[in-house]
This record gives structure tokens, C-alpha cells and sequence, in this order.
């Protein structure tokens, strides 16, 4: 886990998601978990007297009406914006309303002005971002060669720069949240569970799916249903298309593992930890790129290079990453020299990678593979790549004896 995502310290409780009047905020200035100012006491509904407007209300209605007017602001959050900041607007104002709609705007990521799912961050003037949009925001500085910045005030960010906010992320698990199935209400921290074990509306799946049945349907109509399923009646003949799916699947799984297992035979098997560093090409438009510094494995020297979106000109612009590396032998070989090798995550590392194998033979005239993927889920593991500071991967090289 990197050092931004360590909890250790805590850090000041931030204030509301907008500028910060004095005296106000939660927790700014305070231990964690402590609220101070008078505004902090008006979002709890103590300080101010009915009908009288909410000071940190207001603010977070303001800081919504200019995201909402901000007109190289995506459409999507504009309109988001602009819905928040009149049902904000309209409570603060009528010193009504509940508390959760209160702290919505206070609480809320200053990016994508949505409440937090997991991790806070916040800058060293106390704005609020996701943990998601945080990794968004440094991954984008890294594609456009800038220092990231907080969207609100300019301040510089980085992981060590920024640090998480517990108290808010204890307030934001106690905030209710409807359940997308029954309606009803739950605290952030017990939704998952109940829409996951509890539910009675959730949608599950028939017990013999494995066997072709494609229904589909709330929890409390299962039973009724699989009384009333006719696939368990259904012939082995009718039986066998879906089976012999299912075993194609499993054939593709085993190959992998079987593969692998052969390789740990070899003779001779070498492995490294390698650091991808970040660098820029000397073309008009600089391109940005992944070099490890050389290293000795199964005694030879290698290099590994890295590129983003197979270089495209504006990968910042892509909603879609992906990362494809390539293996370079610096040494001069005397004979043809035949590898496997696949990349996995370092240790320490949270990135989700696949194992793929990837063979080549290696001589002095083709001593470089083309590039291939790196076998990563999706693009926000990409994004948790690219917001590091070097990559840190481990390489397996297993060496094809004749």
C-alpha cells in the first residue's frame, strides 16, 4: 500500500468543500474526530435557531453553484452540480431539511461532487477528494508532465502532500443511504452488506444457472422459482451444449496454471524486482514513457520500456489506459537465446495484475520483443500505476533449454 493510503496520523479534519471561513469547518485545527466552530455546530442543528440559514449550508451551496458555472466543467457534472446547489441552496436557506441533505454539499468530493465511497483526501487547505478522483487527478499531472493541483484552490498534491481525512470518512459511513433494491434507508457502512446477504429484493440468480436456466429475479421470488424451474428435467442431450461451454472455460483456466507449473521445471529460472522510472521523449509533443534502469538476470542484462496507450498523442484525454511493456537483451548472446517471461505486481503493491506468459528467442539481431500488454484489470489500476512515482513490478524469466 502506498503512503497515501495508509492511515497513520489521520491529519486535520477538513472544513467544507469551498472556502473556509474562519472559525467554522469540521474539525480544522482540532484532533481528529473532534468538531469545532460555530458553523459545525449549525450542521448539527444545534447553533442555529429554525428558519435561520445554515453559514456552512450556504457555503457548500456556493461552491456547487460556481462548480455548476464552470464552463470547462464536464456537462455531466455541470447539471450534477447545478441540481445539488439549488436542493443545497433551498435547505440552507429554509434552516430546514435533514441533516444528511445538510452535510451532503459539506461532506461531498470537490471533483466529481459525489459523497465518498472509501478513502478521503484532502489538500493542505482542507478541500475534500475521493479517493478515486485523487488518483484521476495525479495520474492526469503525470500524462501532462504538470504538478497536480487541487481543483479548488490551485495548491499543490501529491501523496505526501495530501493526507486522509478520518473524520469525515466516519461521518460519511454513518450518513443513510438507500438501498437500490428495497428503498429503504441504511448507514453507508451497512449498505453493501445488506444489498449484498440481506436484501429480500436484491436480484439473484437461479441455483441452476451452471445448467443453462437464465432467470433472473428478486430474492423473495427464489424458491417459488427453482420449485417451478424445468431445467433439472431437462435430458443429457440437452444438457451437453452447455457443458461442453463450461468445459472450454475450465480447459483455458487449467492451460495457464499447467503452463506455469512447467515453466517452475525448467533449469533455469531467474526473477527480479523491477522499477519502471518515468520519462519524455525528445519529439515536438513530448510523450511520456517507462524505462527500468538495466538489471542481470539468468546472466545477462536486460531493460525493460513501458508506454501508455501504445503512445497515442493525448492519452490525458482518454477515459480508456492501458500500459504494454517491452523486453530489451543488452548483452551480446553467442547463440539464439529462447525465454518465457511474465510480469506480476511487486511486493507491497496493490494493482491487480493477470499472469500472462509471453515467449520470444532472443539474438543479436532481434534482441527486442514488441510491445505487449500488461495484463492489468481496467483503468483505474492503470491510473493507480501511472499516480506513483515508479512503477514497481516483478519480472519471471525461465530460459527454453534445446
Amino acid at each position: 500500500m502506498s503512503g497515501a493510503e495508509e492511515a497513520g496520523g489521520g491529519g486535520p479534519a477538513a472544513g467544507p468543500a469551498g472556502s473556509v471561513p474562519a472559525g467554522a469547518g469540521v474539525g480544522v485545527g482540532a484532533g481528529p474526530g473532534v468538531v469545532a466552530g460555530p458553523a459545525a455546530a449549525a450542521a448539527l442543528g444545534e447553533a442555529a435557531g429554525p428558519g435561520l440559514p445554515d453559514e456552512a449550508g450556504l457555503a457548500g451551496a456556493r461552491q456547487l453553484q460556481e462548480a455548476a458555472g464552470d464552463p470547462d466543467a464536464p456537462p455531466k457534472k455541470r447539471l450534477r452540480a447545478a441540481e445539488a446547489a439549488e436542493a443545497a441552496a433551498a435547505a440552507a436557506a429554509a434552516g430546514s431539511g435533514k441533516l444528511e441533505e445538510r452535510l451532503y454539499s459539506v461532506l461531498c468530493c470537490t471533483v466529481c461532487l459525489d459523497l465518498p465511497k472509501a478513502s478521503v483526501y484532502q489538500c493542505t487547505n482542507g478541500h475534500l477528494m475521493c479517493a478515486g478522483c485523487f488518483i484521476h487527478l495525479l495520474a492526469d499531472a503525470r500524462l501532462k508532465e504538470e504538478q497536480a493541483t487541487c481543483p479548488n484552490c490551485r495548491c499543490e498534491i501529491s501523496k505526501s502532500l495530501c493526507c486522509r481525512n478520518l473524520a469525515v470518512e466516519k461521518a460519511v459511513s454513518e450518513l443513510p443511504s438507500e438501498c437500490g433494491f428495497c428503498l429503504c434507508q441504511f448507514p453507508r457502512s451497512l449498505l453493501e452488506r445488506h444489498q449484498k446477504e440481506e436484501c429480500q429484493d436484491r436480484v439473484t440468480q437461479c441455483k441452476y444457472k451452471r445448467i443453462g436456466c437464465p432467470w433472473h429475479g428478486p430474492f423473495h421470488e427464489l424458491t417459488v422459482h427453482e420449485a417451478a424451474c424445468a431445467h433439472p428435467t431437462k435430458t443429457g442431450n440437452e444438457l451437453m451444449e452447455i457443458l461442453d461451454e463450461m468445459d472450454q472455460s475450465h480447459r483455458k483456466e487449467m492451460q495457464l496454471y499447467n503452463s506455469i507449473f512447467s515453466l517452475l521445471s525448467f533449469e533455469k529460472i531467474g526473477y527480479t524486482e523491477v522499477q519502471f522510472r518515468p520519462y519524455r521523449t525528445d519529439d515536438f509533443i513530448t510523450r511520456l514513457y517507462y524505462e527500468t534502469p538495466r538489471f542481470t538476470v539468468l546472466n545477462q542484462t536486460w531493460v525493460l520500456k513501458a508506454r501508455v496507450n501504445d503512445s497515442e498523442r493525448n492519452p490525458n484525454l482518454s477515459c480508456k489506459r492501458t500500459l504494454s511493456f517491452q523486453l530489451l537483451l543488452k548483452s551480446k548472446v553467442t547463440a539464439p537465446l529462447e525465454c518465457s517471461f511474465l510480469l506480476l505486481k511487486g511486493p507491497y503493491e496493490d494493482v491487480q495484475i493477470s499472469p500472462v506468459i509471453y515467449h520470444f528467442v532472443f539474438t543479436n539481431e532481434s534482441n527486442e520483443t514488441d510491445y505487449v500488454p500488461l495484463p492489468i484489470v481496467d483503468s483505474v489500476e492503470c491510473n493507480k500505476l501511472l499516480a506513483a512515482k515508479n512503477i514497481n513490478l516483478r519480472l519471471f524469466l525461465f530460459q527454453i533449454q534445446k
